[in-house]
């Protein structure tokens, strides 16, 4: 099936380099670290390593979508032959600081390296044909594809970010900045204060200055942050829509795992705290409101995200997929003890995948609280979805990719609901087994597009008898409760009896499909 991504290039935008070592190693690089792979992947509750050879995504996107690579030598008459739309392009914005080219090196600026992207996508744009284009970025490259989206194209051009750009899709990027979970906001101050090695666009001054086409001089005004982006429906000018680009095409890859992060010897997962990739604290590496899912990856390395194949496989649908399912929590009451806390962990993964695409636990410092639903991107979902909606997954699948002989494509989601019992501030494990689920189950989803619309089968694992393998998407599919004439799909998938005393005698899974891209 033919999408607007599939044809489109792919411009990859580096993280930070740090000073003026690192920026001498990254230029030595044609591809700016995105041809790394990686041969480690931790498997077992020992965590204990073992060999699984990935190639990096610049040579699966080879591989895989027959993306053409664009390395053209050094300055010379360009080629008469020209690129295709399916190519890659690597944002070189470093070059200009390093010194080992012999020109005078330039002092890294964000703003400078934003103009230079929205550059390179007009000179991408004339060479292969192509009307926009998608970013990848890595860490702070996010806040350069950010800058430019949202100060850059629609202050400076007066025109709109969708007229250029696709879609972004970030790993570890820090949309909330970076802040420490030691020295009680010193180490920050400090960091902001003298600005050493360029680390100042990490704080919430330098960023709103950055992320704001008209930033007052007197700084971000009360309740301004960084991971708030707003969203530009299509109507109005381009002045009415400055800052603003579409929600729905932003993905944030999160990383959970902090103790794989060496740089610095491991003194920067100690200093950012365990709840975090290492670098990036989980709650800052995400968009309000942006599609997200979560790996057990650390910002980079051997185990890091760019060089995974979790963040591989969700990069891959996100651009390429046509069908996207949504799965939300509905209709939830919980039991009136104010003493306990509810969590659910969720586990995602698709028909034909070595890998999980998305891990939230409670061991990885990031289950959905239940009782407490205060991250900013789950009330943003919720009060558009009703229901009282707790989001669990978002989930974009490709039809080109299911199982050959199979007609449907087939992810599971693994649920489970866990309780803490809190009394004045602390725990207590006299009624409580540490990490063992109140409740736990998987739901089999099959999913079939083609025809006007989708349709979907639905069963928990506890009622399917033999192997899921066995299992076929036979009888007639869910009913589509809400037909919305824009070919998607919806209906309601009831809970096992088991969850009653939990959730309530109302609670519900929502199944939501529809055509992606």
């Amino acid at each position: 099936m033919s999408t607007p991504s599939a044809g489109l290039p792919i411009i990859y935008v580096r993280g930070y380099a740090g000073g003026t070592p690192g920026i001498e190693k990254a230029v030595t690089d044609p591809f700016y670290g995105f041809n790394q792979g990686s041969t480690h992947i931790r498997v077992g509750r020992q965590d204990n390593p073992v060999l699984y050879q990935f190639e990096s995504p610049l040579l699966r996107l080879h591989l895989d979508e027959g993306y053409h690579i664009v390395v053209e030598g050094g300055p010379r008459p360009e080629k008469e032959e020209e690129p295709p739309p399916e190519s890659i392009w690597i944002h070189r914005f470093y070059d200009l600081c390093s010194g080992s080219w012999g020109s005078q090196a330039q002092s890294f600026d964000l703003e400078t390296a934003a103009r230079d992207l929205l550059r390179l996508i007009d000179h991408v744009r004339e060479r292969t044909g192509a009307r926009r284009v998608n970013l990848v970025a890595h860490s702070m490259g996010g806040l350069i594809c950010r800058c430019l989206l949202q100060k850059i194209i629609p202050a400076e051009r007066n025109e709109r970010a969708t007229d250029y750009v696709a879609k972004l899709f970030t790993y570890g990027t820090p949309h909330g900045g970076i802040t420490f979970a030691v020295g009680f906001g010193v180490p920050e101050a400090l960091r902001d204060m003298f600005d050493i090695n360029g680390a100042d666009i990490f704080g919430p001054d330098r960023m709103y200055q950055y992320l704001t086409p008209a930033p007052d001089p007197d700084g971000p005004p009360d309740g301004w942050r960084a991971v708030d982006i707003g969203d530009d429906d299509g109507s109005g000018s381009a002045a009415d829509a400055a800052g603003r680009f579409p929600l729905d095409r932003v993905f944030c890859m999160v990383g959970t795992d902090a103790r794989d992060y060496d740089v610095g010897h491991g003194i920067s997962a100690e200093a950012v705290g365990p709840r975090s990739d290492g670098l990036v604290q989980i709650e800052n590496a995400q968009v309000t409101g942006a599609h997200r899912a979560f790996a057990y990856r650390s910002h980079s390395g051997a185990y890091g995200l760019v060089n995974s194949e979790e963040g591989y496989q969700n990069l891959r649908r996100f651009l390429f997929g046509d069908v996207r399912a949504d799965t939300d929590l509905v209709d939830v009451r919980l039991p009136g003890d104010a003493e306990v806390t509810w969590q659910a962990e969720v586990r995602v993964t698709a028909r034909g995948l070595p890998v999980l695409m998305h891990e939230r636990t409670a061991p990885h410092w990031c289950p959905i609280q239940l009782s407490d639903p205060t991250e900013a991107s789950l009330r943003a979902r919720a009060a558009t979805a009703g229901d009282g909606a707790v989001p669990l997954a978002t989930t974009f699948l490709s039809s080109g990719l299911r199982s050959q002989g199979s007609g449907a494509m087939r992810f599971v989601i693994d649920l489970n609901l866990l309780s803490l019992r809190e009394t004045h501030g602390l725990f207590g494990f006299g009624d409580h087994l540490e990490q063992t689920a109140d409740f736990s189950d998987t739901l089999i989803v099959d999913v079939a597009a083609g025809g006007s619309r989708p349709a979907a089968w639905a069963h928990w694992n506890s009622e399917v008898p033999g192997a899921i393998r066995d299992l076929s998407p036979t009888g007639d599919p869910l009913p589509d409760e809400t037909p919305q004439g824009d070919g998607s799909w919806l209906a309601h998938v009831p809970l096992p009896a088991t969850t009653r005393p939990i959730l309530g005698p109302d609670a519900r899974i929502r199944l939501t499909v529809g055509p992606w891209n």
